[in-house]
């Protein structure tokens, strides 16, 4: 009888132990659960309709909850990230506002222009690494017919972005007019070499412009140096304006003394 007492006293024990420790697991995840649930964070959405390439602006986003759970890196929780950005995609009100659609407005192209990217490669040779806002001109090496040549392709192309990979150039994207799209990316697939050189053309005019307006005030402050004043002749007078000289009276002639 006391063999007996003493093991339903220990399975007594034990069966409170495993409740205990199945209700202390359950508790804990519970827990996890609302913080991850009940938790809620601020990310940015659309207020309102947002066309791509416009500039997002305060009165066209507004705060919005979501569970912390759902929380990603490309959330956008600070206001600041959206200074000077525009979407790349339409928005509509309430769609969250992500980083990867989010641009500078100062690298999106004209309406008319587009970005091709050039990557170093075989066929794709930079003379030198580029950075953003540089021109470029780009020289072709083709065989036609038999016949190689060689020629200047395009000139003066803006470079809107540079690609580097651990800190060493990679290759570029150029802003060229859609009509001249295709004939670059031709190019690019089928020329048997296409050379990137630099070209400094719009700089140099600019900084012409800027030592031509420098100069300009420069030499306006200058007073002209005064010329020495000659004094100034007295017109010779005529003779004819010249008056006749008086002559002496003459004496009257004196009498013979008698």
């Amino acid at each position: 009888m006391l063999e007996s007492k003493r093991k339903a006293i220990i399975f007594i024990v034990l069966s409170l132990l495993l409740a205990l420790t199945a209700g202390f697991l359950v508790l804990k995840k519970v827990q996890a659960l609302n913080t991850n649930l009940g938790t809620t964070v601020q990310v940015y959405v659309a207020s309102a309709e947002i066309s791509s390439r416009s500039l997002i602006t305060p009165n066209n986003v507004k705060t919005e909850e979501i569970p912390k759970k759902y929380l990603k890196d490309y959330h956008v929780r600070d206001v600041k990230k959206l200074a000077g950005k525009v979407s790349v995609v339409p928005l509509s009100e309430g769609d969250i506002i992500t980083e990867n659609i989010l641009k500078d407005a100062a690298s999106v192209v004209e309406e008319n222009n587009r970005l091709i990217t050039l990557m170093k490669s075989e066929r794709v040779f930079f003379d030198e690494p580029l950075e953003a806002l540089d021109r470029v001109d780009i020289i072709v090496s083709h065989r036609f017919n038999d016949k190689e040549e060689t020629s200047i392709f395009m000139k003066d192309v803006k470079v809107a972005r540079v690609a580097k990979k651990d800190n060493k150039f990679q290759g570029v994207q150029l802003e060229v007019p859609l009509d001249k799209a295709p004939e670059l990316i031709h190019m690019q697939n089928y020329s048997d070499s296409l050379r990137i050189i630099k070209a400094n053309v719009g700089k140099k005019e600019e900084q012409e412009e800027a030592s031509k307006t420098e100069a300009e005030p420069a030499k306006e402050e200058k007073p002209a140096p005064k010329k020495e004043e000659k004094p100034k002749q007295e017109p010779a007078k005529k003779p004819a304006e010249e008056k006749p000289k008086e002559k002496p009276a003459e004496k009257p002639a004196e009498k013979p003394k008698e």
